[in-house]
């Protein structure tokens, strides 16, 4: 893959695993790849709309996602259909793996949402977390994940500090 490349350079299929199991797959244009973070389009994956009550991901939605090899976590800037910024959602994972045509990330439970405006941060499923049992089984790994929610919630809270991550 080309690096910082402005035109699609692929196709991959994103994998989202959790607990063990493929959450979704679905297939993502490659814009970027550094060696560090893998970037892709695509459109919204899901079935139907699904409705958070602070933001709606709904068809004709694109998410622009962000991947790093090395951090434990994806940013992904979400846009409507006209292009308007909806906002950031943010999945704490374990780094993601690149093989064979398949990004693969596992989902650790810990979620984040920042407003396109910035007036609303919000950390997500920190109960799903908790009710995991990674503390237990992989205490590092808890606590990168913890760490991790905890940087991407001080960038949000900061005028440009996401948007930093993805220049």
């Amino acid at each position: 893959m080309s690096a910082n490349s402005a035109e699609p350079v692929g196709q991959v299929d994103v994998v989202l695993v959790k607990a063990g199991r493929t959450k979704i797959r679905y297939a993502a244009e490659v814009l970027s790849d550094d060696g560090s973070r893998i970037t892709v389009r695509a459109p919204w994956a899901g079935a139907g709309v699904r409705d958070f009550g602070f933001v709606r991901f709904e068809a004709g939605d694109v998410f622009t996602e962000h991947y790093w090899r090395e951090r434990w976590y994806a940013v992904k800037e979400v846009r409507d259909a006209a292009g308007g910024l909806k906002g950031w959602y943010c999945d704490v994972t374990r780094p993601a793996v690149l093989s064979g045509g398949e990004l693969v990330v596992e989902d650790l439970d810990l979620d984040l949402w920042r407003s396109a405006d910035g007036s609303d941060v919000r950390r997500l499923d920190e109960d799903e977390f908790a009710e995991s049992g990674l503390t237990r089984r992989d205490p590092a790994a808890a606590a990168a994940a913890m760490a991790a929610l905890d940087e991407l919630e001080a960038l949000a809270r900061v005028e440009g500090g996401l948007e930093s991550l993805l220049a």
